[in-house]
C-alpha cells in the first residue's frame, strides 16, 4: 500500500503563490507518473500537471506560464510551485502517482490518490 499526502494548501490573494507538497509513503517499489489534480466548485476533477520518473513534464494550457511541477524521485515527493494565482485557481488540489510493481518480470501498476488539499484564491 502507498499513502500519499498532500501539504502546502491555503488562502491567498490574487497575484500570490503558493507551493504543494505531496509525498508518497509505504511499502514503495517505484513510482512512476505522478500528477496534480484539482477540482473547483461546481466543477468537474481536472489535470493540472504530470511529471515522469525522468522528469518529462506536460501541464494544462490554464497553468503554462504560471505553474511549476518538479519531484524528488529519493524522497519519493512532488510539489506544484504556484505563481501569478489567480480567483479561478481556486479548488481542492489532489495528488495522484502510479506505482510500480515488478514481479516475475511481470509490471503491474496501482493507481493511488491523496486526500486533497484546499486552495482559496481571495481578496
Amino acid at each position: 500500500q502507498v499513502q500519499l499526502v498532500e501539504s502546502g494548501g491555503g488562502l491567498v490573494q490574487p497575484g500570490g503563490s503558493l507551493r504543494l507538497s505531496c509525498a508518497a509513503s509505504g511499502t514503495i517499489f517505484s513510482i512512476g507518473d505522478m500528477s496534480w489534480y484539482r477540482q473547483g466548485p461546481g466543477k468537474q476533477r481536472e489535470l493540472v500537471a504530470t511529471i515522469g520518473y525522468s522528469g518529462r513534464t506536460n501541464q494544462a494550457d490554464s497553468v503554462k506560464g504560471r505553474f511549476t511541477i518538479s519531484r524528488d524521485n529519493a524522497k519519493n515527493s512532488m510539489y506544484l510551485q504556484m505563481n501569478s494565482l489567480k480567483p479561478e485557481d481556486t479548488a481542492v488540489y489532489y495528488c495522484n502517482a502510479i506505482h510500480v510493481v515488478v514481479v516475475e518480470g511481470k509490471r503491474y501498476e496501482f493507481e493511488y490518490w491523496g486526500q486533497g488539499t484546499q486552495v482559496t484564491v481571495s481578496s
